[in-house]
């Protein structure tokens, strides 16, 4: 069996430029948020944990959930409101982004990964989530 492969190059114009680059912002920032707001999540949870091996509590009730992504892409929704920058990009990106937090998460309390990090903007490879197109058609 042969396999085949074709590579391509695209030459994005200005405004398909512009929309990536804004993509892959809002991606970045909503992965960040949420991986933010599960580390404090978890960080509660050993404080607590380590108040009961101390002894200044009995046990533990306090149950951490671990990374609901149906929550969290709806969660999406309030973000919008409150940051407007989030309303110009496609919302699949967004969902994508949230959806790539769970699968880390997943992994990570299956202790098949390490915890995930935050992405930063430094980093010379971008990434825009994968299994989209940001280059539809634009008529002026």
């Amino acid at each position: 069996m042969l396999k085949k492969a074709f590579k391509f190059r695209i030459y994005p114009n200005k405004f398909q430029t512009t929309l990536i680059n804004k993509t892959i912002g809002c991606s970045r920032f909503v992965y960040n948020y949420f991986v933010d707001k599960q580390k404090e999540k978890d960080a509660y949870w050993n404080i607590v944990n380590e108040m009961v091996q101390n002894g200044q509590l009995s046990q533990n009730n306090w149950k951490g959930e671990f990374f609901n992504e149906n929550k969290s892409i709806k969660e999406v929704r309030e973000l919008k409101k409150h940051y407007p920058f989030l309303k110009e990009v496609d919302s699949i990106a967004l969902q994508k982004s949230v959806e790539i937090v769970n699968d880390a998460y997943t992994r990570y309390y299956k202790k098949q990964n390490s915890e995930p990090r935050f992405k930063s903007k430094k980093n010379p490879v971008q990434s825009y989530p994968p299994g989209l197109s940001c280059f539809q058609p634009c008529y002026f």
